[in-house]
C-alpha cells in the first residue's frame, strides 16, 4: 500500500504576497488545512515547505508557504505536487478508495475466487466519471466505467475487485 499521496497541485500564484491556488483532487480541504508543513514534488526533486496560511473553497483554495514571499517565487512552484502521509490524506467514506491502492490490484470475473481477468493499471478521469484502466491476461487493455452495475466488491486484503460480467469487456 501506499503510504504518500498527492493531496494536492500548485496553480498559478494568487495575489502579491506569494500566495498559490492549488487544485485538491479530492475536493475536500480539511486535510490540506490542517498541515502544517508539506512535502512539494516538483519533476523529480522534492522539497518540505512549512505552510504559513490557507485560505478559500474547493474550487480556489490558496496557500502561503514560508519563504515563497512573491508572484515570482510563487510562479516557480506551478505544477508542484503536496505530498502527504496517508494519516494526512482526504478521509474515506464507505466504499471509497485510494486511487493509488486500487493500482495493480487484480480483477477477477463474479466471485473473489473467479477466473482472473486481468490487472488494475490506473483509474482515470472521464467524462462521466471515473474509468478502470485494465490490463488483460492477452495484454490487450479496457477502459471500464468505475460504477457498481459493473465492479462489485473490492478487497483490498486479498487485493482483487470482481468485475460482475465478462461482456463489458468486448
Amino acid at each position: 500500500m501506499t503510504d504518500r499521496f498527492i493531496v494536492g497541485i500548485v496553480g498559478a500564484p494568487f495575489g502579491v504576497r506569494g500566495q498559490v491556488k492549488v487544485h485538491l483532487p479530492s475536493g475536500e480541504t480539511s486535510h490540506v488545512e490542517g498541515l502544517t508543513s508539506v512535502l512539494l514534488r516538483i519533476g523529480d526533486r522534492e522539497k518540505t515547505f512549512i505552510i504559513e496560511e490557507t485560505g478559500g473553497g474547493p474550487s480556489a483554495f490558496t496557500v502561503k508557504f514560508q519563504g515563497i514571499d512573491s508572484p515570482e517565487a510563487a510562479k516557480a512552484l506551478k505544477g508542484a505536487e503536496l505530498i502527504a502521509p496517508r494519516d494526512q490524506a482526504a478521509p474515506l467514506e464507505e466504499n471509497e478508495f485510494y486511487i493509488e491502492d486500487l493500482k495493480g490490484l487484480s480483477v477477477v470475473l463474479g466471485t473473489l475466487k473467479g477466473e482472473t481477468l486481468g490487472t488494475v493499471q490506473d483509474i482515470l478521469e472521464g467524462g462521466g466519471g471515473q474509468l478502470v484502466e485494465l490490463k488483460l491476461n492477452s495484454g490487450d487493455q479496457r477502459l471500464v466505467p468505475f460504477r457498481d452495475e459493473f465492479f462489485g466488491e473490492v478487497d483490498l486484503h486479498a487485493g482483487k475487485m470482481i468485475l460482475r460480467e465478462r461482456w463489458i469487456l468486448e
